[in-house]
């Protein structure tokens, strides 16, 4: 899905997008709306948002995302544990997170309200199923009464809407079962909302159509069950109003945009990097959440030279990824934190053999299997220092789902440049929201270009033509890449320790320290192609710095923008390269009295800045496997600047 920027939506209009025709209800403009949508596992809530956000989309607003999945295959229904849901906050200007809270929950039974209910301020919109309030299902999750009818609900705007019994209704003469028709009542609030925020209706039909082509009984019933729903925001006495957002043009720079989710942009990186490299590119990978759309998505690219192989184990699948870029490919390999455990033995012999290879690991809350649905940045110490012996390996982090297709390119060109491996950091905040991206000019991404060797860089002992594999480029300190079976340039391979230029295997101390402390300055120069931090500081004059990195970013600058509105004096900074840090960050540091640093984990990259800097950074974590929100940061700043006032 694509909009123009400074254009009229493509796909609706803002009066008159759905089906029905207009009922001459009052419409409210807003600038912003939160909704998140929650129900089953099972009840599809997942398509719902990712069908409105494409709407939104495709209408022109700015928007970000937050999915949020159970962990369990298929809790029991109607179970806490097994509650899904999907929020999405959308505006008529530049947003940065997925909002704090719901203006509109969308309850499809009596565990998605009790799972739910707490994260809404007083006044938010509830619209319930009043199907699934049943006594069985309201004592399955603990409610001694029915939050309906007792009170409890006093401090919110409800809807009460027999979804179920109205879809099933609206598929009365469909052959679906009574079964399947239930399962269609996703699609009934899909178009309630619709009506409701005034988002285009032509493309979710598309959608439906394409989605169910096989069957198209399905495809003709959700299609029919959309519709009602659209056609009973309509005509319903219980909706007196219905809202509009209008589009965000003036918050896009010209230029075409999609909607994108991290792990796409980031796929979709890989591939940019792989053509302006010129090299095809291999993906070595086992499944693992929130990491396996990664292999799902590169595996549908075979016309751009793409090959993915789905491995037995994370061993073998960074083994494979490290031979493909010894033959001359680029190699990258996908996972999350456990699966960096067992990939690091392979990791170090990347460092060792110095050949390029990109590690993407889309972290989750952990130890062990953790969080395997709920983000978390915990694994930043495993990138830096998870390997045996002294193996410094560049880490990059992108900061939004759209900045992951840079961040790709960037670890592909940290890797291809300087003959290393490279921890690209995701978490399953980035991987699995979404928002608007301003789809490049493919002839203005970086030139990602390599010479291989094909001919002997030195002469022997013998005066005859001989090659060294470790003989090094002098301003990056790479080593030659020589495709085997280059006649000449044969060299020998392998995780024992490397002579200095020739390659051969060397047990001597004096070559060791050297070898070690030649791949440490490797790593360091890479700060010399890194661009300078650059610190957002509009007045000049705070002394309090927020220092971010990964998917922070959002959180972090939309709290800076509210205490800035309220007159408090902050600086904001976030990080791309963690390793190495940018060459002015101690520079940077050195400017404010106070540096808070805000990441999900207990202080990892607040503990690393300490130790670098000796500066007073003060960590501000939580490990919740829900990204910040910005009230909490809003909060924590106004306190740091008073501390130092």
């Amino acid at each position: 899905m694509t909009i123009t920027a400074a254009s009229a939506p493509p796909d609706g209009s803002l009066s008159g997008a759905g089906p029905g025709s207009a009922s001459g209800k009052p419409v409210l403009r807003l600038d912003r709306v939160v909704i998140r949508f929650a129900g089953d596992s099972g009840d599809g809530m997942q398509l719902t948002g990712d069908q409105f956000t494409s709407r939104t989309a495709s209408f022109g607003n700015d928007l970000s995302t937050l999915p949020n999945f159970p962990a369990e295959i298929r809790a029991p229904a109607g179970t806490l544990p097994g509650v899904s849901s999907f929020q999405l906050h959308f505006a008529d200007h530049d947003i940065l997170t997925p909002g704090d809270a719901p203006d509109v929950l969308v309850a499809m039974n009596p565990a998605a309200l009790r799972a739910n209910i707490r994260d809404l301020p007083r006044g938010a919109q509830i619209l319930v199923n009043t199907d699934e309030f049943t006594p069985r299902a309201l004592d399955r999750v603990g409610y001694a009464a029915d939050p309906l009818q007792d009170g409890s609900l006093d401090a919110f705007t409800v809807y009460r809407v027999p979804l179920t019994s109205m879809t099933v209704a609206a598929l009365a003469d469909s052959p679906l079962t009574r079964k399947e028709a239930e399962r269609c009542a996703n699609m009934f609030a899909l178009g309630l909302l619709s009506w409701m925020y005034h988002r285009p209706t032509e493309g979710t039909e598309r959608f439906l159509q394409a989605k169910f082509a096989k069957r198209p009984e399905l495809a003709q019933a959700n299609v029919a069950v959309f519709r009602a729903g659209w056609n009973y925001g309509e005509t319903t006495e219980q909706f007196a109003v219905s809202y509009e957002v209008a589009p965000a043009v003036s918050a896009f720079p010209a230029g075409t945009y999609r909607n994108i989710s991290g792990n796409l942009a980031l796929a979709y990186g890989l591939i940019a990097a792989s053509q302006r490299s010129g090299l095809p590119l291999f993906l070595g990978a086992y499944p693992i959440t929130p990491a396996s759309d990664i292999l799902h998505e590169l595996s549908k690219h075979k016309n751009f030279r793409v090959r993915t192989f789905q491995a037995e184990d994370e061993i073998a699948a960074i083994g494979a990824a490290l031979g493909a870029s010894f033959g001359g490919a680029l190699g990258v390999t996908s996972t999350s934190g456990p699966g960096v455990a067992l990939k690091s033995e392979t990791v170090g012999l990347a460092v060792s053999l110095e050949l390029p290879l990109v590690i993407c690991d889309i972290q989750r809350g952990g130890p062990s299997t953790g969080l395997p649905t709920k983000t978390e940045q915990s694994d930043l110490l495993q990138a830096m220092y998870g390997r045996n012996g002294e193996a410094p390996v560049p880490i990059v982090a992108p900061r939004s789902p759209a900045d992951c297709f840079d961040a790709a390119l960037e670890a592909v060109r940290i890797a291809l440049t300087y003959r290393t491996p490279v921890f690209l950091l995701s978490d399953g905040y980035l991987a699995n929201g979404s928002e608007p991206w301003h789809i490049p000019d493919v002839e203005k991404l970086p030139d990602l270009h390599v010479e291989f060797a094909t001919a002997p860089n030195h002469t022997g002992a013998d005066g005859k033509p001989a090659f060294w594999p470790y003989l090094r480029d002098p301003e990056t300190l790479a080593r030659p890449w020589a495709i085997p079976g280059t006649p000449g340039l044969e060299h020998r391979i392998g995780g024992i320790e490397k002579a200095d230029g020739t390659g051969e295997i060397s047990y001597d101390p004096a070559n060791h320290d050297l070898m070690v402390r030649t791949r440490q300055a490797k790593v360091d120069r890479i700060a010399d192609s890194v661009a300078p931090l650059e610190v957002d500081d509009p007045s000049g004059g705070a002394r309090v710095l927020v220092l971010g990195w990964g998917s922070t970013f959002g959180p972090i600058a939309a709290a800076v923008r509210r205490v800035r509105l309220e007159g408090g004096q902050v600086a904001q900074a976030h990080l791309r390269h963690l390793n190495p840090f940018p060459a002015n960050l101690g520079d940077v540091l050195a400017d404010y009295e106070l540096v808070l640093v805000p990441e999900m984990n207990l202080g990892q990259l607040a503990g690393l800045v300490r130790a670098r800097y000796l500066v007073d950074a003060q960590p501000v974590t939580q490990v919740r496997g829900l990204p910040f929100t910005a009230e909490q940061l809003a909060v924590v700043i106004q306190e740091g600047i008073v501390s130092v006032a």
